[in-house]
């Protein structure tokens, strides 16, 4: 129960501190520089003792991140030929799984993606990963960061990862598309959402890409329906245990998706596809829509290979869809990012390593490249180029209540049980009081 009033409390910290920090970034805190630099303290690391740093990371080829983040560590060697900086790339649900694994067995990698949330703090609890409270102090690392952003990692007065990038889940459309169906507007509530769904198919149009074999891209269309039912409170409440996850909110979530589904809106084979394959059917102009998160756009850039330039040209983002007579607000979004957390026996070069990979110069480089968007760091908003992202910016600033992705921010077991129960409904299984249903009983014996 701690645990889950503590995450309570830190989200609406969250959103104040986002606003403050989305509609005026804060200057960079006094004695700081315009670019961190490299951070090298002999005093907390070894001299010219060789090492190795394993960092483990999820983002593989196409993406344009994995060249760039080897770039980086490979320029930080050259700084520092006594570090050897071994990556590790793994895609994203072998890689949870994997990391568990290691977790388990008190093996953690001494560099890790993570999202904050639940999972991480559980392996702080458990003594793997490192405390970094008095390393943000240190030449004012701490203060070179947007405060919002921070608090995902933030779990019993201590910080236990820092962020790379943040953002909100919405809705990637294609302005073609639309067009060629007859769409004038995007909608704005879920009665509308689902005719242009049907609008698009009487085009012949695919209406929805999703790779649902991975699971976690179905999750985000149940969490926001069931945002926009439940808000704030009733989230709040089931977290708390107040209320349930077979609350009326959370049915009513599931039997909304149920209709979408029902209109079998998705490509063929969506159930097999993989988040990479939804990527591509984006990409290619396949489909018109996609639910996913501030990085969707550049993701399906990359996969649009001889078509970036026309998926550049037509593609566009609105906010997810509200419904009628739900407790939510307009203003309410689900979101959240990835950072970095580091196990317990890493060498001390590590946390010098992650101070110079989220400076301002690298986080500046990375925003204009499209590829730490949103960035994190005061003072590099205005790298952000990409129109959409600057409209995904301005949304997030707007918002009130931030809910982070259930996978990560429920405890693990919980967060898998969303997954999966999810996918049933997906796959025709399940359905809507079944899920939350079994979501429930699986909540009521971890969140006690």
């Amino acid at each position: 129960m701690r645990n889950v009033r503590s995450i309570v409390v830190y989200l609406v910290a969250l959103m104040a501190l986002v606003l403050a920090a989305c509609v005026a970034p804060a200057a960079p805190a006094a004695g700081t520089t315009a670019s961190s630099g490299t951070t090298s303290n002999a005093a907390s690391t070894t001299g010219d003792k060789p090492v190795t740093i394993r960092w483990w990371h999820i983002w593989a080829d196409p993406d344009p991140a994995r060249a760039n983040w080897q770039n980086l560590a490979d320029e930080y060697m050259k700084d520092h030929p006594n570090v050897k900086i071994e990556i590790t790339i793994i895609p994203n649900d072998p890689y949870k799984e994997k990391l568990a694994t290691n977790m388990q067995a008190g093996d953690p990698p001494d560099l890790f993606q993570t999202w904050g949330g639940g999972v991480l703090w559980q392996y702080a609890d458990a003594g793997l990963v490192q405390d970094l409270t008095d390393a943000l102090k240190e030449d004012s690392w701490g203060d070179t960061f947007l405060p919002g952003p921070m608090v995902v990692y933030q779990h019993d007065g201590k910080t236990w990862g820092v962020p790379w990038r943040f953002g909100m889940v919405g809705i990637y459309y294609n302005k073609d598309l639309f067009q060629k169906a007859g769409i004038a507007s995007t909608p704005t509530t879920w009665t509308e959402f689902l005719a242009d769904v049907q609008k698009l198919q009487a085009a012949g149009i695919t209406p929805i890409a999703l790779g649902e074999k991975d699971k976690w891209p179905g999750h985000f269309w149940w969490t926001y329906l069931a945002l926009r039912y439940a808000g704030q409170k009733g989230f709040n409440d089931a977290y708390t245990r107040s209320g349930h996850f077979n609350d009326e909110a959370f049915v009513n979530a599931g039997e909304q998706l149920q209709k979408l589904i029902d209109l079998k809106p998705f490509q063929d084979g969506f159930l097999q596809a993989t988040y990479n394959d939804e990527q591509t059917v984006m990409g290619t102009e396949k489909a018109a829509m996609e639910l996913q998160g501030q990085w969707g756009f550049g993701a399906d850039q990359t996969s649009a290979g001889d078509n970036k330039d026309n998926w550049t040209a037509h593609a566009d983002w609105f906010p997810f869809p509200m419904v009628d007579g739900g407790a939510g607000q307009a203003t309410d979004a689900l979101g959240g990012g990835d950072g970095f957390a580091i196990g317990k026996n890493a060498p001390p070069e590590t946390i010098d390593f992650v101070k110079w990979l989220t400076s301002k110069d690298h986080q500046a480089s990375m925003a204009a490249a499209g590829i730490a968007s949103l960035p994190v760091v005061k003072g590099v908003e205005s790298s952000v180029q990409e129109p959409i992202m600057h409209t995904l910016l301005q949304h997030f600033g707007q918002a009130t209540y931030l809910q982070l992705y259930l996978d990560q921010f429920l405890p693990p077991a919980v967060g898998l049980a969303v997954n999966d129960e999810v996918q049933e409904l997906f796959a025709g299984t399940k359905n809507a009081q079944q899920v939350a249903d079994d979501i429930e009983k699986v909540a009521a014996q971890e969140m006690q």
